[in-house]
């Protein structure tokens, strides 16, 4: 099992056990459904996993049934950046920290470009982005592929955790105005969860 694969399958572990905790963040500034969405995606994801294929294309097909199987904004956005990350690796059979650093900065790029969001506007862009940047540092720093990697996920931690007082400027939140302030970003707050999982597989 490649380490997508195994990704992709913790991902949706994690997806599972965090999904009530994640739709109440969404119920505060949203439609109060993001952890649930966000779950059957994922289960969609697992049972869409090609068998022994390179990390590329298990990315891409996660990516495809996540745009077909959530509902709301985390699906086009989630597919994108597993769609793109998977692009961006290509046939590589084994994936290392430069590797993975050129498909997490397509990620990003994926996500930007369709939600046409930056860093403060109270997005997964928030966590996010710090994470790319953090990974792109500790690989420039010599770190290897898991220490890239928990540099990541505690940056997008930190990023999730610094939406709390942000006003929205994007999605459904964004209507809530002032009111949206005090509250955690529940798309920052699972893409930091999917970064963790990402540590945790390749440590």
């Amino acid at each position: 099992m490649s380490a997508a694969e195994r990704w992709v399958r913790t991902a949706a572990e994690r997806v599972a056990a965090d999904a009530e905790r994640l739709t109440r963040l969404d119920a505060a500034i949203g439609d109060g459904d993001h952890g649930h969405n966000l779950e059957r995606g994922f289960t969609a994801a697992v049972a869409a996993l090609p068998g022994d294929a390179p990390p590329g294309k298990v990315l891409v097909a996660a990516g495809r049934a996540l745009v077909s199987k959530t509902g709301g904004a985390s699906g086009p956005l989630y597919g994108t950046a597993l769609r793109r990350a998977g692009k961006a690796l290509g046939d590589t059979a084994e994936i290392d920290a430069a590797a993975l650093a050129t498909a997490l900065r397509a990620a990003l790029d994926g996500v930007t470009e369709l939600g046409r969001a930056a860093q403060g506007d109270k997005t997964m862009v928030d966590a996010l982005a710090p994470a790319v940047a953090a990974f792109e540092q500790a690989r420039d720093d010599g770190g290897d592929l898991a220490a890239c990697a928990r540099a990541a996920a505690d940056a997008a931690e930190r990023g999730a955790e610094a939406t709390v007082p942000l006003q929205a400027h994007k999605g459904r939140a964004s209507y809530l105005g002032e009111r949206s302030k005090g509250h955690m970003d529940p798309g920052a707050a699972s893409t930091a969860l999917l970064l963790r999982a990402l540590a945790d597989t390749v440590s």
